[in-house]
């Protein structure tokens, strides 16, 4: 896959889960009563933003009258409705909220996905369904790779999704794995580049220059889930979520 575009697609169009293609595809021909009129996705759901992001914020997985529903990551349901109105806050984002796939949002520097393409009954994908969907956040963080600089994941289950697919696309992930914790922020160095960073550490001291191996590094944010719990009991407040994603926004070199 040589494009965000082709990859896109071709998760679209992913049946390896069997309990999560079903659970989606009922959920689609059932429907909710206040969607009766909506034709639903009932697909997996491809990652949304630009395909020069600098920053990536990784959720859990699409809901079932949320995404599932809209074809768009974190459309349509309240968790989006919190998210994106933090992004426009920001000025990352055209608009404060999205309901439709057709609805004009666009996102400046950031893309949103899941390591978790279809929505899973009671919102809880076994770790086989994880395991078998991880392919796919690997490739797009190799994809990304050129320009992504800084990630945000939203809750435990998406930062213990997430490090082993960092791995995989070239990062080198600390040992013992960085615990989650909200607010928590970890510094990735690019494997390929360890080497050569060491090396050229006395060159960069003296000249002042970032070398090629910190320009390669990545930032990884930890951030409490935008679920309805969390929201609602204040677990996690508007406050808290924007200066996580106004702190990753700078990591990443965005305004």
């Amino acid at each position: 896959m040589d494009s965000l575009a082709d990859l896109d697609a071709r998760i679209a169009g992913c049946a390896a889960c069997p309990r999560l293609v079903d659970w989606r595809e009922e959920v689609a021909r059932t429907k909710r009563a206040a969607f009766a009129d909506w034709t639903y996705w009932g697909r997996p759901v491809p990652g949304f933003g630009p395909a020069g992001a600098r920053l990536l914020i990784v959720g859990l997985a699409p809901a079932a009258h949320g995404g599932n529903r809209t074809g768009r990551m974190f459309t349509g349901d309240r968790s989006g409705d919190v998210l994106y109105r933090a992004l426009y806050d920001l000025g990352l984002a055209s608009q404060p909220t999205s309901e439709r796939p057709d609805d004009g949002l666009e996102l400046y520097g950031v893309r949103v996905t899941a390591p978790v393409h279809c929505a899973p009954p009671a919102n809880k994908p076994t770790p086989t369904e994880r395991d078998t969907c991880r392919p796919w956040l690997v490739q797009e963080l190799r994809l990304l790779r050129p320009t992504l600089r800084s990630v945000v994941v939203l809750g435990a289950f998406g930062w213990q999704a997430a490090l082993p697919a960092f791995a995989e696309a070239g990062w080198t992930v600390p040992r013992p794995r960085p615990a989650f914790t909200h607010g928590t922020h970890v510094r990735l160095t690019a494997a390929s580049a360890a080497i050569a960073a060491s090396a050229s550490d006395a060159t960069a001291g003296s000249t002042g220059r970032a070398t090629p191996a910190a320009a390669d590094g990545l930032d990884l944010f930890g951030c409490f889930h935008v679920s309805q719990r969390n929201t609602f009991t204040g677990r996690l407040t508007a406050e808290m979520l924007r200066e996580v994603l106004r702190t990753a926004a700078t990591a990443a070199g965005l305004p």
